[in-house]
């Protein structure tokens, strides 16, 4: 028997007649997350051009980034709105293992406390401001920001059709360095794009969706989704899971040996630490015990990841001898 959509578990009250309830919105596009994924075009920038940029540069690209994630993740949860709302339907247990995305309201379109048209002039407004952004920076950011708004878009339409969904996921998350560095430098070396692009899918793979994946397993069951977790089992994730992490954390090392000429020596010393901390020693955790709980301390650690090389960058440039 299909469960009710009106018995959706109440995860917080109803908004206020007039009030506008700005959580439910920043709810929607997962700004806690959203701020760390912030820090992914900053880093790529400063990293691949070895000095900082002017400081209109970097105002306008805060704006800019902040807008792009903000729209992106709106992009998700509209898209994504009904299949929430039968994932809230059928979920069993109140208890969930915490991840970011839970610090405000998830999924309030899916739980009836924002409607889809506000959900919609949401996202219009920001990715408004994240095209004009763009352009300033260089067009060809506005064409990376299209064809990631594609592929977000691409990605929840195929969460029932096939797990190579982490195809397009992976190469939004890869796009935001991408965007990063031509935004400063409009002819980046492709040797560092390319690795910058590996570098970010494998610690999108390995340390986000996968192992949220492996997390939500239960749910992504019973509404059909088509997930490693749920296709290939939990075992064959881990490894994947395992695999990509140990990737990210040997990358993050070696690109600084492609990185511009004013990151001083002290980056590798510390990428090595960030990746152990971050990625390795949580993948360790989650090999010897594949569960949930595990599965979504690595993918919280692994969050953290832009913020931590954006810091040691910085100083990697401060410092520099």
């Amino acid at each position: 028997m299909k469960p009710a959509e009106d018995s959706l578990p109440p995860t917080a009250a109803p908004a206020g007649r007039g009030s506008l309830r700005w959580e439910l919105f920043f709810g929607l596009s997962r700004t806690p997350h959203g701020l760390l994924d912030m820090a992914t075009p900053a880093m790529a920038a400063l990293l691949g051009l070895g000095h900082f940029p002017p400081l209109a540069t970097v105002l306008v690209g805060i704006v800019t980034a902040f807008s792009g994630y903000t729209a992106v993740y709106a992009l998700n949860d509209i898209v994504d709105y009904r299949v929430d709302r039968q994932r809230l339907a059928l979920r069993q247990d109140a208890k969930r293992p915490f991840d970011l995305d839970g610090l405000l309201v998830p999924h309030p379109l899916a739980r009836r406390l924002l409607s889809l048209p506000k959900g919609l002039l949401w996202f219009c407004f920001w990715a408004v401001i994240a095209l004009a952004g763009a352009w300033w920076l260089n067009p060809v950011c506005v064409v990376m920001f299209l064809i990631v708004a594609a592929l977000e878009a691409l990605y929840c339409k195929l969460l029932k059709v096939t797990w190579l969904k982490i195809i397009p996921t992976v190469l939004v998350k890869a796009a935001g360095g991408v965007v990063g560095i031509y935004a400063v430098d409009p002819s980046p070396p492709p040797g560092y794009v390319s690795f910058l692009i590996l570098w970010l899918a494998s610690w999108e793979l390995g340390g986000q969706n996968v192992v949220n994946d492996i997390a939500d397993l239960e749910d992504d069951a019973r509404v059909g989704a088509k997930t490693l977790a749920t296709v290939l089992g939990v075992r064959e994730s881990v490894f994947v899971a395992v695999a990509a992490a140990s990737m990210a954390a040997f990358a993050g090392v070696a690109i600084y040996w492609l990185s511009g000429p004013g990151i001083g020596p002290i980056y590798p010393l510390g990428a090595a630490v960030i990746g152990w901390k971050l990625l390795l020693q949580p993948a360790r955790k989650l090999y010897a015990d594949p569960c949930p709980e595990t599965a979504a301390a690595l993918f919280n650690r692994a969050s953290y990841v832009p913020l931590a090389f954006l810091v040691l960058t910085t100083l990697a440039l401060v410092f520099h001898p």
